[in-house]
């Protein structure tokens, strides 16, 4: 299938934003050519704010900007954006309901080769918990193009997590903010998944079909608000739901559809990293499966289940 890149995705959205509207600004934490924000400095440099590796000050200076009637959107590797930043992203973004747009770049295992210390297995857990925030999770280039604009359009603070490494198109322009979007019908078993792991439960569906079992793929682009009633309302018409996530299981898509479920009768089970924190690797495939994040790991979870 035809792979594309959600970081690139990210900068050209964002000098369409640029050209749209004169209140778009974008600051960086020194990342720019990594999270392709640099792109939006070439079109705009008079719009453009290189913070250095100092992250909240970045977001501060966003908040800053928001007040003054500014959109402004800030860009780090997931891992900083979530955590280095949460103080002032939690106190003045957040309580503030300022229109502050945070990109988590190379999420989850993406970054493969920098390790633990550069891969957010936890940021929607944390980005997630923080009130007032919105939180997309697309699955493909074409879904982050959606997401960024529909950030831009909510007046108040929003977070993007961004994949480092191409991915296939499944989407197909769908996208509604706080909705599941099927990808894939089936009546046995529901795969919920989000992100990188979307290449997975569509492979995963395909090798159960071998197997006489339909499964229902459902994207979760959307984190927060979280579509529990869409959950509800697929359970009703399966056998079982397994959830796939590049994530800890911990404050994740587990979780979430775990506590949709809560007063069903409907079996789950999940593919997600442990309580583990993330290691370097050659390449991301084999971080991939090391954790178990893996097409044959939702199909011996989804038979086991049935």
């Amino acid at each position: 299938m035809e792979k594309r890149n959600q970081r690139l995705a990210y900068g050209e959205t964002l000098v369409e934003l640029g050209a749209e509207n004169p209140n778009i600004v974008v600051l960086e934490a020194d990342l720019g050519k990594s999270t392709m924000s640099a792109m939006f400095k070439e079109k705009y440099p008079e719009r453009y704010f290189e913070m250095g590796i100092a992250e909240a000050n970045m977001v501060s200076t966003a908040a800053g900007l928001a007040v003054s009637g500014k959109i402004a959107f800030c860009s780090s590797f997931a891992v900083f954006a979530s955590g280095r930043a949460y103080d002032q992203i939690r106190q003045t973004v957040a309580i503030g309901k300022l229109n502050v747009k945070i990109c988590g770049s190379s999420s989850g295992l993406s970054d493969f080769g920098d390790g633990s210390t550069h891969q957010a297995v936890e940021d929607i857990a944390i980005m997630t918990a923080i009130p007032n925030l919105t939180v997309f999770t697309p699955a493909d280039a074409d879904e982050a193009r959606l997401a960024i604009r529909a950030a831009a359009a909510i007046h108040g603070p929003a977070y993007i997590r961004i994949v480092r490494y191409d991915l296939p198109i499944y989407t197909t322009g769908g996208f509604e903010v706080g909705k599941l979007c099927a990808l894939r019908s089936g009546s046995d078993v529901a795969i919920i998944a989000h992100g990188a792991m979307i290449e997975a439960a569509m492979n995963a569906a395909d090798i159960l079909e071998k197997r006489g079992v339909f499964a229902a793929v459902m994207n979760a682009g959307t984190m927060k608000p979280f579509d529990y009633a869409g959950v509800t309302e697929i359970a009703q018409h399966v056998k079982a739901i397994v959830t796939a996530e590049d994530h800890s299981r911990i404050g994740g898509l587990a979780a979430h559809v775990a506590f949709a479920l809560r007063k069903s009768g409907t079996p789950m089970d999940y593919v997600a990293i442990e309580d583990l924190f993330g290691q370097s690797a050659r390449n991301p495939v084999e971080l991939l499966e090391h954790y178990g994040l893996t097409a044959g790991a939702i199909v011996e979870k989804a038979l086991a289940m049935l």
